[in-house]
């Protein structure tokens, strides 16, 4: 039953799969993970998936009061995304080998753009590093400071990438075409609109971006003083009142402000005299700790990413995952929006920050319908379907797949925006 298909049908579904790899651009900068489709089945498509160990280093030959139980973090994620495209063919439009064609292109093209939006999204929504940009996108400087606050915070300097609206892109391929003393990469520019590698970062144009509004809120304040409420200490996992361990999402952070009016998730902003550290070496970097909304769940509280861990109270977890440092400890500190101009997101990233997990869908082609299987280079499943209906004459086909995407460390992931006030 499961080759129950024609001969131009399977011809036709080899070409989709490689045409649906091809399409799958930003597939290829994230990391794979492939789950196992029994366990993932018993725990609700959810496996909770390990953050980078960070460790303290201790001078001299006497460590007898520094060895600490290590705190592994972990976040989860989820197959959270079920896309499946259906058309339906008569029995006389089966005669038109390239109507078929195009409505499987069609529907490759769809399901490819969904997998690339689900990645654009947990990158842009969660992508805690902000550069802000007065003016419009130049080109290598604004990348380069894409690639500052990551190297002063110790993100990884391999694997770097960078998305862009095809308006931001465009632009800096305008300004490098007009460099004329600059051989190759100039022609490539003005030809093409192509800027290839910058500073670092393999650039991508997005035909689709998501956009930030302005954000909406003002003279709002939070405290920053050594008050358990206002700094946020890591922990593997949490022990309910029954004695019952859960493991803890340490993406995020509850804290109270004095109001969320016209606040929304999304907003960047930073908080008075809170510093970034270097991630390694606890270094203070001189530039503000910059932070995103998340949700605004009451009048005065906000989930935000990445958690405040200053490690103002000194603990083992504290002291190795420590992100910032609060330099003036206040009841009211000021919190300064930087999404100042409603604006493209464009988002950058390291690849380990991404991770795209493939599903498996269990469809029987005992079931009264026909099934047809395929793999990505990325691990995505692709599932055919056809089935004939005698009643109307028509042939119902639907292309399948499952994923998931998780954006592990909203640390190693930021959005720039231009044209800001």
């Amino acid at each position: 039953m499961a080759n129950n298909f024609s001969k131009e049908e399977r011809v036709a579904f080899e070409n989709l799969l490689e045409g649906f790899q091809d399409a799958e651009v930003l597939a290829r900068a994230a990391v794979i993970f492939n789950s196992d489709s029994t366990e993932m089945e018993r725990s609700n498509n959810i496996i909770w998936r390990p953050q980078p160990y960070i460790l303290p280093s201790y001078t001299g030959s006497d460590q007898s009061a520094n060895f600490q139980d290590a705190a592994q973090l972990a976040v989860p994620a989820q197959l959270g995304f079920r896309k499946a495209v259906p058309w339906a063919l008569t029995d006389t439009e089966l005669r038109d080998a390239l109507q078929e064609g195009r409505l499987g292109d069609a529907a490759k093209q769809r399901l490819a753009s969904d997998i690339n939006v689900a990645l654009l999204g947990a990158a842009t929504n969660l992508g805690s590093l902000v550069v802000k940009r007065t003016v419009a996108a130049t080109g290598f400087d604004d990348v380069a400071l894409c690639d500052s606050i990551m190297n002063e915070q110790g993100v990884p300097s391999y694997d770097r990438y960078i998305a862009l609206s095809s308006r931001d892109y465009n632009n800096m391929a305008s300004n490098l075409g007009a460099r004329g003393t600059v051989q190759g990469k100039v022609q490539t520019a003005y030809e093409k609109a192509y800027i290839g590698n910058v500073s670092g970062f393999d650039a991508f144009k997005l035909d689709y971006s998501l956009r930030l509004a302005a954000a909406g809120g003002s003279s709002i304040t939070m405290d920053t003083r050594d008050s358990g409420a206002n700094y946020w200490t890591p922990k593997s996992f949490a022990v309910s009142t029954s004695g019952e361990t859960a493991n803890v999402d340490n993406r995020f952070q509850t804290i109270t402000v004095s109001s969320t009016t016209s606040m929304a998730a999304g907003d960047a902003f930073t908080i008075a005299a809170v510093n970034a550290v270097h991630h390694i070496t606890k270094q203070d970097t001189g530039q503000l700790k910059t932070f995103r909304v998340v949700s605004v769940p009451s009048s005065t509280t906000l989930v935000i990413t990445p958690p405040i861990i200053s490690n103002q109270v000194s603990t083992p977890s504290g002291t190795q995952y420590q992100n910032c440092v609060v330099n003036t400890k206040a009841s009211n500190s000021a919190l300064v929006f930087l999404n100042t101009v409603s604006a493209a997101a464009n988002v950058f990233w390291q690849k380990d920050a991404l991770e795209l997990l493939p599903g498996r869908i269990a469809a029987q082609p005992d079931a009264g319908m026909n099934v047809m299987r395929g793999k990505t280079d990325s691990g995505i499943e692709v599932v055919m379907q056809k089935q004939a209906d005698i009643k109307t004459g028509k042939i119902l086909y639907r292309l399948d797949t499952l994923f998931g995407v998780v954006n592990k460390q909203p640390e190693m992931s930021g959005i720039i925006l231009f044209s800001q006030t």
